[in-house]
């Protein structure tokens, strides 16, 4: 019988901040959590789902001490899931707004966990806040809030709105979904503004937002990322196809 697929998930990290110590207990504790959906996404009979923690520069353990290169070298695969914003100053900028602070810990915490699994030549999947994650690791910008910064007709911050993206004829995204065109969900305020030099837009929404990137050497490790979350339209094909490229 085969050995299962290990695959890393990023964590999502609840700080212990204003509403959240009013409810006292755990929540008086950094919380590092998976999202049920992304773990049902990943989980199979022939996946195991490891989540990755988090540590923060000024906790028990030195970053020093904690080998992401270990955890690329163990596991398969990695998927940077969901989540908070990711901190402006991550990019080089200043929020526009005290709520588009994001979240610095994580993101420096994710940009190193990507490195270390790229430098393995271990496939990626980013989704969401894991593609904006994806473009800024490797030198791209983010639109702090699509509302205000870049105003259209599709609503990409309506969580119980689908709209139409298109997909590059020959791309891998194309060739792992099997479509040039999907409906898909959408639940961002920020979207990818300036594209990493190392990636390529491969999908697009009818307003011009782009809704996935893969990168632009064609031998670069499987890397897709995409704005959408395919764990809630509980859609097979990208996982199924970042599961290929392990075998």
């Amino acid at each position: 019988m085969a050995e299962p697929l290990l695959i890393g998930v990023s964590a999502r990290i609840c700080h212990p901040i204003g509403p959240m110590l009013e409810l006292g207990g755990v929540f008086t504790k950094t919380l590092h959590y998976l999202e049920q959906s992304v773990a049902h996404w990943v989980m199979s009979k022939d996946v195991l789902v490891v989540m990755i923690p988090a540590i923060e520069s000024e906790g028990m353990i030195a970053r020093s001490d904690m080998s992401l290169a270990a955890y690329a070298e163990h596991l398969d695969g990695l998927v940077l899931q969901g989540g908070a914003d990711l901190a402006p100053e991550s990019y080089g900028e200043d929020a526009l707004a005290p709520e588009w602070e994001g979240d610095r810990v994580r993101d420096r915490y994710e940009i190193d966990l990507f490195n270390a699994f790229v430098a393995a030549a271990k496939p990626v999947i980013g989704i969401c806040r894991g593609c904006q994650l994806i473009n800024v690791a490797l030198g791209g910008t983010l639109y702090q809030d699509l509302d205000s910064e870049r105003p259209g007709p599709v609503p990409h911050t309506d969580e119980t709105s689908r709209h139409a993206v298109r997909v590059a004829a020959g791309s891998l995204l194309e060739r792992t979904l099997g479509m040039r065109a999907a409906t898909v969900n959408s639940r961002h305020h920020q979207a990818i503004r300036d594209l990493a030099p190392a990636l390529k837009a491969v999908a697009w929404a009818d307003d011009g937002v782009i809704e996935g990137a893969e990168p632009v050497d064609a031998n670069a490790p499987w890397l897709v990322a995409v704005q959408w979350h395919p764990e809630d339209l509980t859609e097979r094909a990208l996982f199924d196809g970042f599961a290929r490229a392990i075998a």
